[in-house]
Order: C-alpha cells, then structure tokens, then sequence
C-alpha cells in the first residue's frame, strides 16, 4: 500500500532564536568546531622550535642529528597526520551519532580532546615527538568527528527559519580558531621556544568549558523521536529549544518524517551509494564537498621553504629570531583557512608591505575570514543557500583568474599588484561568505533523518581525502602550469557553481519532507521522461523515502493494444 505523504503548510512552523538554542551552537561551536580551525594553524608559528625539538631528541637518542630532509618529513608527517585524522573520524560518524546520538558523540569525543593535549603538552618533558605527531592524528579525528556531528546537531534542533543561521556558526568559529592560533602564535604572546607545548595543548580550555555545559541540554528532538521513538524525552527537548506555541506543529511534522520513513532503517554508506531515489542529493553532497576543497582555497603553499630562507635572512639583518620574522602559512587545511598563499608573499611585498610585517597582514586575513563568515551567516536566512554558494563560488572563481592575470601584467602595469592583493581579499572573503559552511548545512537539509548520517559520511571523507589530493599534487601542478594554475581553480569554481544554479533548489524556510518531495519530483520527472512505450508504463508505489519504486503493479503487456 502506498505510503502517504503530507505536505506542511508553509510558514505553520516557525520559531524565535532561544536562549537554549544560542546556547547549543555557541558551546558546540566553540568548543568543537573552532578546535579544528586552531589546529589547523597551530603548528605554524612554532614549526621552528618543534624541528629543533625532533633533532635534539634524536641527537640525545643516537648520538647524531637529522639531515635536512629527514628533518621536514618528521615536520611533514606532524602537520598532514592531522588531515589522515580526520578522514579517520569522519568514517566514524555514521556509526557514533546512531549509537550516541548527535550530542552524545560531541560529548563523549570530547576524551580524544584531553587525550591528545596531553600528548603534545608533556611531548617536551618526556622527549618524545612521537607523542606530538600521535596527539596530532587524535586531533584530526576529533576534527573530523566534529565537522559533520555539529552541522548535523545544530541542523536537526532548529527550526527551519533559523536552520541556516545556527547552521553557519560552526563555520565562524572555525575562522575564530584559525585567528587565535595566528594571533597567539606571535612572538609577543605564545610565539616563543618555551610555551609551544603550552600553545598547541591549549585546546582542552573549550573543550573543557564545553564538557561542564553541553551535557545539560538536550539530545536533537528528531533523533529522540525518529530514531529512539520516545515521545516524552522529544516533547522535554523542544520545551527546551522552542516557545511552546511550536511545539505540537513541530511533533506533527516530525511525525509525518517518520511516518514516511515507517519501513526504512537508518542506511549504511554503501546502502546510501546505491539508493537511486537520492542519487541526485548524493551526487550534490560529492560535487559541493569536492568543489569546496579543489577550489584553490587550500592550495598548500611549496614557497614555505623560501619564505623561511627569505624571512631568516631579514630577521638576522634586525637581530631577531626567525620564527618572529616567518610569515604564518597553513599547509595541509581545509575549511575556512585560506591557503592561496604560493605568490601571496611576492604579491603583499610588491604591495609594499616589509617583509618582517607580513606575519600581522597574516592574522589580518584572519579578521577579514570571520568578518565574511557573520556576513553570510546573518544574511543567509534573507538570501538563501544558493544565492550565498553560487556568489561566493563564483567571486573565487573571477578572483582566481584575477590572480593569474595580475601576477602575468604585474611586471607591466604597476597598480596590478594592488589587483592582486584584492583578489587574495576575494577570495578569502568568497569562500568564507558560502562555501566555507553551506555544504555542511546542506548536507543536512538534503537527506533526511534515515539517511543523514550516511550522507554527512560520505560528504565528510570526499572533503578530507580531496584535501589531501590537492595537498599532493599542487607543488606538481605549479611546476609545470606556473601562474597559471589558479586558471584551473577558477574553472572549478564556476563549474560548482553552475551545477548548484541548475541542481540544488532553494531550501530556505522548508522542512525535510518538503525537501526531499522537490527531489522526488525530479527523481518521477525523470522515470517519466524514461516510459517511451505503452507497454513500459508502471504503476508506481510511493517508498519510504517520498520518491516513487519500481515493481508494484505492472500492466500486462499481452492486454495492450498493438
């Protein structure tokens, strides 16, 4: 029998922001997904003292030093270690947030925090750089379990008028986390040889604060209804998340996810890959999360070597240690750090910037990454997701060309080094402003409850293993294609940008049913399309996803006409 589907009134369930709601996204904001943001940028500041630290281990272990090349491997492996890390605990999501819930796993993760501060805060004491590369891969699990737990928690607690608001602050204090690490990694503050285990164990401080609050709110209402079918605990949630003039609209249309999704279990990744009623939802997960990293956003910059060649001479020529004078470059990350940075030494000192001040030009992109990611996250709501996804892909892409064409006339026409220095601005402020945290919102608002952890599985891995392909094969790619190369980001960009403009709808303002109905449409377009002959038609029974299924009645060809 088929499975009836109903259709909430638009604009039956809205909600004002709480208190306890801000409270949620503040506390998993910031002491989750702002850890992974500080992580990201940690070990810059201190590369310098870390290496020395691996060699003087050493020295004391065998008797002689590392080369020069065993020693950056060593530096190498501690800084991408953190992305194996993450591609790790983003294979574990589907299992946690079913056995957990979506607070239960930031809750209990919360120990890899402890775990791997430890580590890296006793590494010195104990003359161990195993223990900083080891606490380095519990971090990126920890990073990698966050980045789709929260989206997916923050996701699920709100309201759909407010689901895109709560949804990309996780993005703002990733942004936050990167600016802490660059700020309190200068000299002046953490930036010296005696407090880098201090400055790289300093993650347990909202972790901590998060442990003492978190668990006395309550789990995502959804989970406790769809998944645990506990009607009083949902109702005690949303007195705590909604007024309660909300609360029974929201049960009933709770209840009808559920009812529609009565004979279809929580899927399993590869379940998820070969359900053809959300194939296109899944194939906009890979495209986004994809695009989001091979945009050039986290292109690792090859010149590190040189900068810190060039950084050390001058710091030498001013008395001062080379760390002070290095500039900060980030470079395995993904998410909101920009990594464009392979000309951006050349393009800030022929803007006329002094090379020992580029480190604090640094931490000024910072700002610029936090203030683009408040304006996308209070105007989201206003404009939607795709109006901020297509703008902000489509402003890196213009300024990935700008870039080639500015570093090609530069030695031409003088102020193309201006031309230059805004499009690194544009691109910072692009990314952030979209891309930087839509896909993760998305990804909720495309599935719904049966097939979201599946789906925030699928889209976190593709991020973290692309993050990692663009990690490899950029120093290869500027080799050969030169200034060049950022020609192949712009057309990623636009490429990404032009799929959403033709696939992804508007999902401002809608539940998940509804969400899932407009890709149903399109699933049933399609089949339609597809019945070029009478003796093909089917009649089709509605299945647990709100899409239609092959197989339930048939006519028979042999009573058709000719």
């Amino acid at each position: 029998m088929a499975e009836e589907v109903l259709i909430t009134s638009p604009g039956k369930i809205t909600s004002h922001l709480t208190s306890s709601l801000l409270a949620v996204a503040f506390l998993t904001s910031f002491g989750s997904s702002m850890l992974y943001g500080y992580n990201l940028a940690v070990v810059n500041s201190p590369a310098g003292y870390i290496k020395e630290f691996y060699n003087r281990t050493v020295v004391n272990r065998n008797g002689t030093g590392l080369n020069e090349e065993a020693l950056t491997l060593m530096y190498s492996l501690t800084v991408s270690v953190f992305a194996i890390g993450g591609l790790v605990g983003s294979l574990m999501v589907g299992m946690l947030v079913t056995k957990f819930g979506r607070k239960g796993t930031v809750v209990n993760s919360t120990v890899l925090v402890f775990l791997a501060a430890s580590l890296m805060g006793f590494s010195r004491i104990c003359g161990s750089p195993e223990m900083v590369i080891f606490g380095r891969f519990v971090t990126g699990i920890h990073s990698g379990i966050s980045l789709s737990v929260v989206p997916m928690y923050l996701g699920e607690i709100a309201p759909k008028n407010l689901r895109g608001f709560l949804g990309l602050m996780p993005s703002i204090f990733i942004c936050a986390g990167v600016f802490s690490a660059q700020v309190l990694g200068l000299h002046e503050l953490l930036g010296k040889e005696e407090h880098w285990p201090l400055f790289l164990s300093l993650v347990v401080v909202p972790t901590f604060i998060q442990l003492m609050l978190l668990p006395w709110f309550p789990e995502s209402p959804r989970y406790l209804l769809i998944e645990k079918h506990n009607v009083h605990a949902t109702i005690t949630a949303l007195k705590w998340y909604r007024a309660k003039c909300n609360i029974q609209a929201e049960i009933e249309e709770m209840q009808e996810e559920q009812r529609s999704l009565s004979s279809v279990e929580t899927m399993s990744v590869w379940q998820l890959l070969l359900d053809h009623t959300v194939r296109w939802q899944v194939l906009s997960v890979v495209v986004i999360n994809i695009g989001m990293q091979l945009s050039g956003i986290d292109a690792p910059s090859s010149s590190q070597i040189e900068s810190e060649v060039l950084y050390a001479v001058t710091a030498r020529s001013q008395d001062m240690p080379p760390v002070q004078a290095k500039i900060t470059i980030l470079p395995l990350t993904l998410s909101c750090s920009p990594q464009i940075w392979f000309y951006t030494n050349d393009i800030f000192e022929n803007a006329g910037i002094p090379a020992p001040e580029i480190q604090y030009t640094t931490v000024g992109t910072g700002a610029i990454e936090i203030v683009a990611g408040l304006i996308g996250c209070f105007t989201i709501e206003r404009l939607g997701r795709r109006p901020l996804i297509i703008g902000g892909f489509g402003v890196m892409g213009m300024c990935c060309a700008g870039i080639t064409l500015s570093l090609i006339l530069q030695t031409h026409v003088p102020f193309m080094k201006y031309v230059s220095v805004g499009c690194v601005v544009g691109i910072i402020a692009g990314f952030c402003i979209g891309p930087a945290g839509v896909p993760f919102l998305i990804t909720a608002e495309l599935f719904k409850q049966s097939h979201r952890p599946a789906a925030y599985t699928v889209g976190g891995s593709l991020n973290w293993m692309s993050n990692f392909t663009i990690g490899f094969i950029f120093p290869f790619l500027q080799m050969s294609a030169g200034s060049y190369c950022y020609l192949v980001f712009c057309s990623v960009c636009l490429a990404v940008a032009i799929y959403v403009y033709f696939v992804i709808p508007e999902t401002k303002n809608k539940t998940f049913v509804e969400i899932s109905q407009m890709f149903a449409t399109k699933e049933a377009v399609e089949e339609s399309q597809a019945l070029t002959h009478p003796d093909q038609l089917k009649l089709k029974k509605m299945n647990g996803y709100g899409s239609l299924e092959n197989g339930s009645l048939e006519f028979d060809s042999s009573s058709s006409c000719p």
